[in-house]
Order: structure tokens, then C-alpha cells, then sequence
């Protein structure tokens, strides 16, 4: 599997850099003083450098909410039980969850992905891609084996390839778990190298006692598991969890096959981590879609060398930041393609001393 997963790897390729020169002159040749629309500009060059073209268009949107649960719920670190995972479900497949009413809105399909969720669940639009019923508590021992942890990711990539085949232009990440910040907290203290402290946020809003007992069963995974953190795989498979690693998966799968992926919050900034790890290069195709109001989200975005397009104080996952960054996107594309240069409009250029 190790194999399978290096076969996707080696094919993730740089930007296109004609496209990216194409884009930069473009832009400077529109009716508009040159930079003076910001991080839009830096945006609409990093899509050009992904989509091979100056004047990229996203038709075909989709939203990958992964679910699973986590097994150091038990350790009664969230506001909320385990079984809400299977109860928000059900909610995501009826098309009631957040994420859905955005997306419906950014004209985005959700493609929704049981990879790891303690219980049984169907409908006919569920992918059920199922690993293993959750993960371990990792404040015991491992979340889950090596092999289970490779199998996550394979999903994920293979469900990116399926998705591409079948005509997706753009991702968005998703995800669905309760129990998953602490997950991805343990994930940025081993990959980023900060303290508990730092990295462990309030997740669903849990009081000040519980944030505190939540450091400590982070502290406590960590020492009992000892993840080492040059080997990724080694770390997902001790801390991390079923749904970050298919969205690793998924993030490497989308790379390979030159397609942006939008990052939403703490969780798939914690996949994003692995995948940087596993293929630095594939960094070149991801989108921070918003820094959520997850304290160590910003050392995440920091650690990955991305910009945030929003900053809204989200914290709810599912994809919902990323769903809204859609818009900004759509806007960037429009501008590439339909606003007027100096030559088309008439109009004199800057002066150039």
C-alpha cells in the first residue's frame, strides 16, 4: 500500500509555469492599477499555475465530507457524545447540514463519505468507504495500525481520482467526527512542533475545566504513543484519525491530478500537515480557504506557508469556510475572463518612469 501511495506522489508536479507568467501579465494588462486588487491577484495566479491556463473556470464543484469517529471520546474531551457523528450523519445525507445549504448556494455538490463512523448507516448517496468501526483512544495506545491508516488514505485518493473522472474541477474539504480536534491538536504539536497548550483549542465550545482535561489527554497521547514526527504515517496512525487521513488521501489525489483543493478549518489543516509531509510539493495546490477561530489553525496555515482568503472566526468544519471561499474564487475567474485590458477598453496604461 506504501507503493500505491508513492505511485501518486511522484506523479504531483510543479505549476505550470507559462500559465503563471500568462496570468501575471494578464492581470497587469486589465483595467485596474497593477496589484490593486490584492490577494485576488495572488490567487488568480496560483489557479492559473494549477489549472495549466491564465483564465481557469470551476463548473463542476465538490464538497468530500469525511466522517469517523474517534475513540478518545471516552476520555470526555467534547461538548457533545460520540453518537452525534452518526445522528449528523444522517443530517448531511438529507441535505439539512450546514455545509448543504452553502454549497446549494455556491453551486457545489457534497459528496458525502463514511471512512470510519461507529455505527451503521445507509442511504443511496452515501459512499461508504468504511476502515474500521472509529479509531482506538489514542491517550491508551495507537488510533489505529499502520495498515488501517494506509487503507484511510487510499480512499481518500481514490475517491479524488473518481470524482475527477467523473468531471470535478475543484475540491473542497470536509469532515464530520466528534472528538476530531483533539486528533488534529495532537497532530500540530507533533508536525509543528509546539505544545499542547498551544495547539489545543475548544473544539464545540467546551467550558475552561474541560479545555484544560483536554490538554492533558493530548499531553498524555502523546507521551504514551511517542509519535515520531519524521515519519507522518507513524503519527497519523497514533494521534490522528480516519477522516483526516482520507482527506490526506484526498488533498495528495487532487494534487497528482493538478486539480486546486480548498482547505477548510483545524481538521483539514491537520490532514493538509500529513500530506505536506508525505509530498511537500503538494502544498502548490492547496487554497486556505479561512483561519477558523480554532487557536492553533493560524500556526497550521503558517506551517503549510498559505494565506487565508477569510477570517470570520468560523469553527464549525464540515467544509462550510471552504464552501464560502467558492465565491471569491468564482469572482477571481470572472475577473480574468471578462474584465477589460488598457488595449480592448482604450484606455491609456500606466505611465512607466
Amino acid at each position: 500500500m506504501i507503493s500505491a501511495i508513492e505511485e501518486v506522489t511522484g506523479v504531483i508536479a510543479p505549476p505550470d509555469e507559462q500559465a503563471t507568467l500568462q496570468a501575471v501579465l494578464r492581470l497587469n494588462n486589465l483595467t485596474k492599477p497593477p496589484g490593486s486588487l490584492g490577494q485576488l491577484e495572488a490567487l488568480a495566479v496560483r489557479l492559473a499555475g494549477i489549472s495549466v491556463t491564465p483564465q481557469p473556470s470551476y463548473t463542476k464543484r465538490t464538497v468530500v465530507v469525511m466522517a469517523a469517529d474517534h475513540g478518545v471520546c471516552s476520555e470526555g474531551i467534547s461538548a457533545f457524545p460520540q453518537e452525534v457523528t452518526l445522528q449528523m450523519a444522517h443530517n448531511f445525507l438529507s441535505g439539512g447540514a450546514a455545509v448543504n445549504v452553502l454549497a446549494r448556494q455556491a453551486g457545489a455538490e457534497v459528496k458525502f463519505v463514511d471512512i470510519g463512523i461507529n455505527g451503521d448507516l445507509s442511504h443511496p448517496d452515501l459512499i461508504d468507504r468504511k476502515v474500521r468501526l472509529g479509531t482506538d483512544n489514542m491517550a491508551q495506545g495507537p488510533a489505529m495500525s499502520r495498515e488501517e491508516t494506509l487503507r484511510a488514505i487510499l480512499v481518500g485518493v481514490r475517491v479524488a481520482q473518481e470524482a475527477v473522472s467523473s468531471g470535478t474541477e475543484i475540491f473542497v474539504t470536509g469532515e464530520m467526527g466528534i472528538g476530531n480536534t483533539t486528533a488534529s491538536a495532537a497532530i500540530l504539536c507533533v508536525l509543528g512542533n509546539v505544545s499542547a497548550e498551544t495547539a489545543v483549542g475548544r473544539g464545540t465550545g467546551i467550558t475552561d475545566e474541560r479545555l484544560r482535561h483536554k490538554i492533558a489527554v493530548v499531553e498524555r497521547a502523546l507521551s504514551v504513543n511517542q509519535p515520531e514526527a519524521a515519519d507522518p504515517l507513524d503519527v497519523l496512525s497514533k494521534v490522528g484519525g480516519l477522516e483526516i487521513a482520507g482527506l490526506t488521501g484526498l488533498i495528495l489525489g487532487a494534487a497528482a491530478s493538478r486539480t486546486p483543493v480548498i482547505l477548510d478549518g483545524f481538521i483539514s489543516g491537520a490532514a493538509a500537515l500529513v500530506a505536506k509531509a508525505l509530498a511537500p510539493e503538494s502544498t502548490a495546490y492547496m487554497i486556505a480557504s479561512h483561519v477558523s477561530g480554532e487557536q492553533g489553525h493560524k500556526l497550521m496555515l503558517e506551517r503549510l506557508g498559505l494565506e487565508p482568503l477569510l477570517n470570520l472566526g468560523l469553527r464549525l468544519g464540515e467544509g462550510t469556510g471552504g464552501v464560502l471561499s467558492l465565491h471569491l474564487i468564482e469572482a477571481v475567474c470572472r475577473i480574468m475572463s471578462e474584465m477589460a485590458t488598457f488595449d480592448s477598453a482604450g484606455i491609456s496604461g500606466a505611465e512607466q518612469k
